[in-house]
């Protein structure tokens, strides 16, 4: 089964950055994969963020991040990486990765949607007005 690391995150100002990372690292005998990044509010339902399908490169954003957040891959190290830019209150979240070795998906788009049995334990990202 894959295991799914991540870090990063942290709290910052408005207007601020972060990145968070984001490695499959459990099988490694993949050279596709599904990686995302979802995040969750206090009192809010899980949204998908930002998805890559790794052979395609295509990342995809959900209008809210659009300008914002760059996803970017190193496909040697099956690692992802979400940059955050221009930073507003309202992303304020727990971030979840995910990732799929040899998905049923061609596209970012695709894989924004997925359904992921291998999550990342959470990291909180906090952004003060």
């Amino acid at each position: 089964q894959a295991q799914v690391v991540q870090s990063g995150g942290g709290s910052v100002q408005a207007g601020g950055s972060l990145r968070l990372s984001c490695t499959a690292a459990g099988e490694t005998f993949y050279t596709n994969y599904c990686m995302a990044w979802f995040r969750q509010a206090p009192g809010k339902e899980r949204e998908g963020v930002a998805a890559i399908y790794t052979r395609a490169g295509d990342p995809y954003y959900v209008d809210s991040v659009k300008g914002r957040f760059t996803l970017s891959q190193d496909n040697a190290k099956r690692t992802a990486y979400l940059q955050m830019d221009d930073l507003t209150p309202e992303d304020t979240a727990m971030y979840y990765c995910a990732a799929e070795g040899g998905p049923y998906c061609d596209n970012g788009k695709c894989c924004i949607g997925y359904s992921y049995r291998d999550w990342g334990q959470g990291t909180q990202v906090t952004v003060s007005s």
